[in-house]
Parts: C-alpha cells; sequence; structure tokens
C-alpha cells in the first residue's frame, strides 16, 4: 500500500540533516572563522548527498514491483556508498580542510538518523 504523504518521513530527515549541517558549521563559524566553518559543512555535505540520492532512487522505485523496489534499495545503497567514498575522497585532498572538523560534521549529521526514530514515528 502506497501512502503519498506531501511532508514524509524521508524529507523531514533530510531537512533535519540541513539543519544539523548548518547548525555545525555555524558553530564553528562563532568559535573561529569563515574557513574552520566550511570543513564541518563539507562533512555534512559528504552526508547528505549520497542520503538524498539513495531517497530519490527509492522513491522513484515505490509503485513498481516488490523486486523491483527491492533492486532499487540494493542500487541506492551501493552507490551511496560509493558516492561517500568518493565525497571523502576528494574532500580530503583539499589542501584547507581540516579532517576532525570535517568528521565532526559528517557524523553530526548523520546522528539525525537515530533522533529521528525517536521522534518521527509514522
Amino acid at each position: 500500500m502506497v501512502v503519498e504523504n506531501r511532508f514524509s518521513t524521508i524529507g523531514k530527515i533530510i531537512y533535519a540533516q540541513i539543519l544539523m549541517a548548518t547548525i555545525v558549521a555555524s558553530g564553528f563559524l562563532v568559535i573561529g572563522d569563515w574557513k574552520s566553518a566550511l570543513s564541518p559543512l563539507i562533512g555534512g555535505a559528504i552526508a547528505i548527498v549520497p542520503n538524498s540520492y539513495f531517497a530519490l532512487k527509492v522513491y522513484l522505485a515505490r509503485q513498481g514491483e516488490a523486486s523491483g523496489i527491492l533492486q532499487a534499495f540494493y542500487a541506492g545503497e551501493t552507490i551511496k556508498l560509493i558516492l561517500t567514498a568518493a565525497l571523502f575522497a576528494v574532500a580530503v585532498r583539499l589542501p584547507w580542510v581540516d579532517f576532525p572538523t570535517l568528521l565532526a560534521g559528517y557524523i553530526a549529521v548523520l546522528s539525525v538518523f537515530g533522533f529521528a526514530l525517536f521522534y518521527w514515528r509514522d
């Protein structure tokens, strides 16, 4: 059964991830300067972009057969992992990126999934 919801749980999670990346980057901006805020913002983007791709991939397959949905799920997850690794590889090559703060932004954005389990139950 497919339920059409204008503001689905995954939409809430992606918006919360964007908000979390913004909050973490703002915290580093207050502590330091704009250059110190870029690393956690990039770390947040490394989490948000692949997650958004995966959500779109599964969303587009939602009305298909079960095997098509499962195939979209596995393909989306595989590409999500590859995309995450590729984005990390690109980010660590940038000379001005601070890896610990990049990782802080990445982990903070990924932590949204854990909190979402408690707040957005459908």
